[in-house]
């Protein structure tokens, strides 16, 4: 069963980095994209998750809420028998590229600089409005 647990934990740490990677990649495309022309940055649906995936990030911070998948993760980490920092390949890795120590107000100003970055790409490359199908 902790080898479950450790898995799901992993699995979680996964999905987190990829959000991560997300918001952070897309507002360069959008960025670069909008110059370049390209499309497919102004694609509305895209613009709404990026949108709404520093939205929610900047909320919680402001709330002073951890994440949840932060908190999903403790849990399931936990029910494995503990935090274990010398645990998988994929644990070991992700932790060190995702996590990092700074007081609390560093990450509120940081999510709500890279938000305000959002909603001026927003501005200067506004997405294509969502047609009904």
């Amino acid at each position: 069963m902790n080898l479950l647990y450790q898995t799901l934990a992993d699995a979680v740490l996964l999905l987190h980095t990829s959000f991560v990677v997300f918001v952070v990649a897309a507002l360069a495309l959008i960025i670069v994209g909008g110059y370049r022309q390209w499309r497919w940055v102004r694609n509305g649906w895209f613009r709404i998750v990026h949108l709404g995936g520093i939205a929610i990030v900047v909320a919680q911070s402001w709330a002073g809420l951890l994440c949840p998948l932060t908190t999903l993760e403790m849990w399931l980490r936990g029910q494995a028998g503990g935090v274990q920092y010398e645990g998988s390949f994929i644990q070991y890795w992700l932790e060190r590229v995702l996590y990092y120590e700074a007081p609390g107000w560093v990450f509120v100003v940081a999510y709500t600089v890279f938000g305000l970055l959002v909603i001026l790409t927003w501005l200067r490359f506004p997405p294509k409005k969502i047609s009904g199908s």
